[in-house]
């Protein structure tokens, strides 16, 4: 629907910018923030390359676990709706899993570079 470039390409530019040319002309306060944009662009760009598979992974794991489709928001206010109720609990099977998945997901977005996100995925699948 859109020209060239791609969101994420424009995203990826202003980012390097700030990051290549502008940081090292900043310091104090304004080198700072600048850094925190750096990140936050960073957090938009790995959300637009990795949101789709992992919505569908999120997805494809509710639907088992709760044996029904709809909607991701649905499906994780009723999955917070059985846990809440006691009808899911530790014991469940898959619930552990998908909780692990779906935790590693986000830092993958929010923090792939945390030591523990590192570690986890080094040590494999929950058990």
């Amino acid at each position: 629907m859109y020209d060239q470039p791609e969101a994420a390409e424009l995203l990826a530019a202003v980012r390097k910018f700030l990051e290549e040319r502008a940081l090292p002309a900043l310091e104090g306060h304004t080198a700072f923030h600048a850094r925190v944009a750096v990140n936050a662009l960073a957090i938009v760009e790995r959300q637009l390359e990795q949101a789709p598979a992992q919505e569908a992974a999120e997805a494809e794991r509710l639907t088992a676990l709760l044996g029904r489709e709809g909607d991701l928001d649905t499906q994780n206010r009723e999955l917070c709706r059985r846990i809440r109720a006691g009808a899911l609990d530790a014991a469940t099977p898959g619930l552990r899993e998908h909780l692990w998945e779906t935790t590693l997901a986000k830092l993958a977005v929010d923090q792939p570079k945390y030591a523990s996100y590192r570690r986890a995925l080094a040590r494999g699948p929950a058990r």
